[in-house]
């Protein structure tokens, strides 16, 4: 939960900052990232939202039984 709400959260304050400086044009690098994301409508901006959060889960569900087997292993 915590490494998804964490990249929401990114997401969230990427758009603001792309919203505010528009020339800065930082979401032309996630955009690839994010398939079927465009630059920027509500329902575009959900579809990032779930997304990210989505990846942060994927990402947790690999890396933690990972980080648990190994460092398990350490400690015998």
């Amino acid at each position: 939960m915590a490494l998804g709400t964490l990249l929401a959260i990114s997401f969230v304050l990427c758009v603001i900052f792309g919203l505010l400086f528009p020339t800065a044009t930082m979401y032309q690098a996630w955009l690839p990232l994010l398939p079927g994301v465009a630059w920027i409508s509500w329902s575009s901006a959900f579809l990032g939202l779930v997304e990210s959060f989505a990846y942060g889960w994927y990402i947790a569900v690999i890396f933690v039984p990972t980080f648990n087997f190994f460092s398990g292993r350490k400690r015998t």
